[in-house]
């Protein structure tokens, strides 16, 4: 693995920490600890990362590369110092690594290790010295573990201090420190924990704020989630690849707050790979752009990758309304790696089928929400149906007709006015559409009646459909 620049090889040591202390299945700490020279030092910036998991694997350092392009020696020396032992060793190692070091047999040194003296416990330390000013490498630190907040991995406490030194000694300011008071239990699932993550990102307004706002979300009725998961069980090569995503609706009202985040027509997709943030690939980015939007109500205006992101934009999204999404990929268990052409697949095959399940999941528990396009035209027919129905109810001599359509309606057939029969109408023929648009997701052999449909365009979109499903038939997936 090469990097390019001081700040991704920081992010990745922070990475690998957090997988050590997953594996560990036990109560773990992540340190990162930024140490500042004073200023007669030139901005040297002393960086810890160390983390009570599981011990090291050398391998995971021997294979660091270091871009003589990107990284100049006026930002690092490339010289890395590693302490790592685990729960069955009986001592601290000590190794130090030099990623400029083209012979591999000049590139580690082991240095005497240390006793533990029959004392149990495991983890690793990596420090580093670059020329950095800690005001440029801290925020892309501190957005990384708000990141990792909307994952929620259970057993891991993050913290990030930062330790001045200057002619009155040395202080320490503690910048960033995980503290959620109700997490999700042990026993959720990693859906599960998603979901709740990213509902908390955005109730804190993507993490710009350490508490809820109660002012733009009085109630949980403003956020609106679904989730989906993809998996592919039936290829041995590829089984146990999952593919999770969540999907956040949030309106308010538009007097509400001013406080509500700006860019409401915008939604950047959070990536992470593996439990970890990650650049978007190209293929995923193309699995965003094929996804039939329209068919839950939403128009994309374009999609950029900005920085490893994608950001939608949307066409027609109400000015208070928000969309966030979050897509995971990680394996169950280990498995063989599929070849590049089969992973590209397959990755793109499994972003849109889990996308696809989490708007579903979402219109299933909210009734009017992402209604398709086609259910929107119909429903803006409503009203003058409605209308004309209770004109000819009301209008009719026969008690006994009127008395029955009342009945079907849940009214009482005396006392009642003509304006509450139309709304009563309007919003059963509103109901029935919204059913059939919910029922046309999802994949049943009993297609689902349509008010209004053209029978020429449900078998030509019906066509299509299937010409999609052909062409992803080389991957097989269980959802």
């Amino acid at each position: 693995m090469e990097f390019a620049s001081v700040h991704a090889i920081c992010l990745h040591f922070i990475s690998s920490a957090i997988q050590r202390c997953r594996l560990s299945r036990e109560l773990c700490r992540l340190s990162v600890i930024l140490k500042c020279s004073p200023p007669s030092d030139h901005l040297v910036l002393r960086i810890s990362i160390s983390d009570t998991g599981v011990g090291s694997c050398l391998e995971e350092f021997r294979d660091l590369k270091f871009s003589r392009e990107g990284i100049g020696a006026e930002k690092w020396d490339g010289v890395l110092s590693v302490r790592t032992t685990s729960i069955c060793d009986n001592e601290v190692y000590h190794y130090q690594l030099n990623l400029k070091e083209s012979a591999s047999a000049r590139r580690l040194t082991r240095l005497p290790s240390n006793p533990k003296n029959g004392v149990k416990f495991s983890g690793t330390e990596v420090f580093f010295s670059i020329f950095e000013s800690v005001e440029v490498l801290l925020p892309e630190i501190n957005a990384f573990f708000q990141k990792m907040l909307v994952l929620r991995i259970p057993n891991v406490a993050y913290e990030v201090v930062v330790e001045h030194e200057d002619a009155s000694g040395s202080r320490c300011e503690n910048l960033f420190l995980a503290n959620e008071p109700y997490p999700p239990p042990f026993s959720a699932s990693n859906l599960e924990r998603l979901k709740s993550g990213l509902e908390d990102y955005v109730l804190k307004h993507g993490n710009n704020s350490n508490k809820k706002c109660g002012s733009c979300f009085p109630s949980l009725e403003c956020v609106k989630a679904g989730s989906g998961i993809a998996c592919c069980t039936e290829d041995h090569r590829n089984a146990g690849r999952m593919m999770e995503a969540i999907i956040v609706i949030s309106e308010i009202s538009e007097t509400t707050s001013c406080c509500f985040r700006t860019c409401g027509a915008k939604s950047e997709v959070f990536y992470f790979k593996d439990f970890s943030p990650s650049a978007i690939s190209p293929s995923s980015m193309k699995a965003l752009t094929s996804i039939d939007w329209r068919s839950y109500g939403l128009t994309l205006a374009s999609i950029v990758n900005q920085g490893g992101h994608a950001l939608l934009e949307w066409e027609g999204l109400p000015p208070y309304a928000h969309i966030d999404i979050v897509l995971h990929c990680y394996h169950e268990h280990k498995v063989m790696i599929p070849s590049v052409g089969q992973k590209t697949q397959l990755d793109r095959n499994l972003i849109k089928r889990a996308v696809k399940l989490a708007f579903d999941d979402l219109k299933e528990k909210h009734a009017g929400v992402l209604l398709s396009a086609h259910a929107l035209k119909i429903c803006s027919y409503a009203p003058d149906l409605a209308k004309t129905m209770a004109g000819l109810i009301l209008s009719s001599d026969d008690s006994g007709f009127q008395e029955e359509c009342f009945s079907l309606f849940g009214l009482q057939f005396q006392g009642v006015g003509g304006e509450i029969v139309e709304d009563c109408i309007k919003e059963k023929i509103i109901s029935i559409i919204e059913m059939n648009d919910r029922k046309s997701h999802q994949r049943s052999e009993e297609v689902a009646p349509f008010l209004f449909r053209d029978d020429c365009l449900q078998e030509l979109e019906l066509q299509e459909e299937e010409y999609e499903e052909g062409e992803d038939a080389s991957s097989p997936l269980d959802i």
